[in-house]
């Protein structure tokens, strides 16, 4: 029924005592005229930049736009299913929005590991989207991370 991600990192757990300094994982999603409304839909955000043709023309990006949050959605799906993946809790996160997604762009969002807190089990993750080249959003995350002495 939903669009799923393509030429993705397996899904599943990495526990705090595996991680490591570096460690990266992404994924990649075309954005759809479908994930779009769905997000207006869910978020109940009907702003027209996102779902008006017309008057999307006529703002600063000429053209329509996808929601930023569904964009960050995209990051939380990396640290939710991948890295550190399942059991993972939020802690925070700081978001920069970069530059637009538009329907039918591909984004490739990634999130690698900066810093492990062992005893507090915190893990900061460097955090970004990219559309080709260009990092249409960046930040860091701060999670709680599965570990196995918690099982």
């Amino acid at each position: 029924m939903f669009d799923t991600p393509t030429d993705n990192l397996p899904r599943g757990t990495i526990c705090i005592e595996d991680l490591e300094i570096g460690m990266m994982r992404y994924l990649q999603k075309q954005v759809t005229d479908r994930d779009i409304s769905l997000f207006a839909e869910i978020s109940t955000d009907r702003n027209p930049v996102h779902l008006d043709d017309d008057y999307a023309r006529d703002t600063i990006f000429e053209g329509r736009i996808a929601h930023g949050m569904l964009t960050a959605g995209l990051v939380s799906a990396v640290i939710g299913e991948q890295l550190p993946g399942h059991g993972t809790v939020y802690l925070g996160q700081s978001l920069k929005f970069m530059a637009p997604v538009r329907p039918g762009d591909t984004v490739r969002a990634e999130v690698t590991v900066l810093t492990i807190d062992h005893s507090r089990r915190r893990v900061t993750l460097d955090c970004r989207c990219l559309v080709g080249d260009t990092v249409v959003l960046k930040g860091e995350a701060l999670v709680l991370a599965p570990s196995r002495k918690f099982d």
